[in-house]
């Protein structure tokens, strides 16, 4: 797959970080071909790679560039040109680095990086880190603000300095702050982009001028999720709203237990992966949860 141009990617729409899924313990390939040649199908304008939902933490260097190259390839396969970022967490700059080193002949086209966790910087050593990371690479970087998972919280003040590097294009948005998000929108430059990653906020983040959301929940009724930003570029802010109260719920289905183990249950059950499967400290649905999601998709399939 030739890789988009860094310079012309300017993160929107609707993004999706891909599952991972796993079979007997390994990376299961076959599973991973068939998501991607179905997701490439889908109305998505991007896809993230080994970051939260894709269980990033889990995969070794070896899974990973496996998981990167078979991605690129099914995408080039099914002729889609979609923008393909990885995702990296680390809590000491410099091996941030040298994954950064490691990765340079992938065939991504950009990075999803996540705020410094358990050691707690501050405002000025999270500006420094990710200024550092920016001039180690080439290519475009989101940062993934997630202080629940992290932390620590990168304030907006930091933020929008760090927006001013033309390496850094935008934010993975969980401040789990609507005050602070809001703020984002109205004081962000124009090129710098804020999606979402809070799946059940997508609507109201979109009509407060997000540029977009990188939503897990979208792996299942991707076309309903992408329908709610489309009909708002349209001005159709109606439309959008019933759009929305029709998918509203599955983020809170999905989310019900950790994720990814609903989705990757709802994926199994819906023959897109041969085992929902996760890794260990992760565990698979209870028999509860497991039980609506089969309720949720008969209603669907009726």
């Amino acid at each position: 797959m030739d890789q988009v141009e860094a310079n012309s990617i300017e993160p929107g729409g609707l993004w999706l970080p891909l599952a991972t899924p796993f079979r007997d313990g390994s990376l299961d390939e076959v599973s991973l071909r068939r998501l991607v040649q179905h997701y490439a199908g889908e109305p998505i304008d991007g896809l993230i790679l080994a970051a939260t939902t894709g269980e990033g933490l889990t995969l070794d260097e070896e899974e990973t560039s496996r998981l990167v190259h078979l991605t690129a390839g099914e995408l080039a396969t099914a002729g889609r040109r979609l923008p393909l970022f990885f995702g990296l967490s680390g809590s000491d700059t410099r091996k941030v680095v040298k994954a950064l080193e490691r990765s340079a002949a992938w065939p991504i086209d950009g990075y999803l990086i996540a705020c410094p966790y358990y050691t707690r910087p501050s405002q000025e050593g999270m500006i420094r880190h990710f200024s550092a990371l920016a001039a180690s690479t080439a290519r475009p970087i989101m940062i993934y603000n997630i202080p629940y998972r992290t932390g620590v919280n990168l304030g907006n003040a930091a933020m929008l300095q760090l927006a001013g590097h033309p390496n850094i294009v935008g934010v993975k948005d969980c401040s789990a702050d609507m005050a602070q998000s809001f703020d984002l929108l109205r004081h962000k430059p124009a090129h710098f982009a804020v999606l979402t990653g809070e799946d059940a906020l997508l609507h109201p983040m979109l009509t407060q001028g997000a540029e977009g959301g990188i939503v897990a929940s979208a792996h299942i009724e991707t076309r309903a999720f992408a329908r709610v930003g489309a009909l708002l570029r349209e001005g159709d802010g109606a439309g959008a709203l019933t759009a929305w109260r029709a998918i509203c719920d599955f983020p809170r289905l999905l989310f019900a237990e950790p994720s990814p183990a609903p989705i990757k249950h709802w994926l199994w059950r819906a023959g897109l992966i041969d085992s929902p499967e996760v890794r260990l400290p992760m565990t698979p649905v209870s028999d509860g949860l497991a039980a609506r999601i089969e309720r949720e998709l008969d209603r669907l399939r009726s």
